[in-house]
């Protein structure tokens, strides 16, 4: 894949899309507590959801997943390349975003957006993956690391392998975001879904 000045433009606002933080917005907003005091810390719709308020979890969820969706399709206008360009690009600026000092959530909805962008069988494989790993082990974490492995191999399957590679490598990220997760579902301790923290 060629780099080209029109693959820059359209980094330049995915990342800026990707950093918007919708759910640290919605609650200031809102009056609510700063979410980055509270449980993980993070900015996404899990953390958004500790405040107790159910509503605003679901805008967040919803807006950081459109987010990923409209940098794939405004990218794909800038650049042949622009949209994949694009859409890593907004998921890299929801989890580190410049504003907040590189301290964003961990993805997942972002990352379902840019698939849906892209190649929404993908995304749709990724939600299935998700509510099927959700609804056998009550794990949210666990259902989005087994989604985001499922995602890039969809992808290559359909024949799009560098949008696949791109993918590998932002799972790998939101791996690595997720490692606290990780360590406590290895050790037994991860909250289940549903279940008060």
């Amino acid at each position: 894949m060629s780099f080209s000045a029109q693959d820059l433009a359209a980094l330049a606002l995915g990342y800026v899309l990707g950093s918007i933080p919708f759910g640290l917005l919605l609650t200031r907003l809102a009056g609510t507590t700063d979410i980055r005091t509270i449980g993980s810390g993070n900015i996404g719709a899990t953390n958004v959801l500790r405040t107790g308020r159910k509503d605003l979890a679901a805008a967040t969820l919803l807006l950081d997943a459109l987010k990923g969706v409209a940098a794939a399709l405004i990218g794909a206008q800038i650049a042949p390349d622009g949209g994949v360009v694009a859409a890593a690009a907004a998921f890299v600026g929801h989890i580190a975003p410049v504003w907040l000092g590189f301290r964003g959530g961990k993805g997942v909805a972002t990352f379902l957006g840019a698939l849906i962008g892209l190649y929404w069988p993908a995304g749709l494989a990724f939600a299935a993956v998700w509510l099927a790993v959700a609804g056998l082990f009550r794990y949210s974490s666990l259902s989005a690391l087994a989604a985001s492995v499922a995602a890039p191999l969809v992808l290559a399957y359909a024949g799009r392998v560098p949008e696949a590679a791109v993918f590998i490598v932002m799972a790998a990220l939101l791996w690595w975001k997720h490692r606290d997760n990780i360590g406590r579902l290895i050790a037994g301790r991860e909250s289940r879904i549903g279940q008060k923290t």
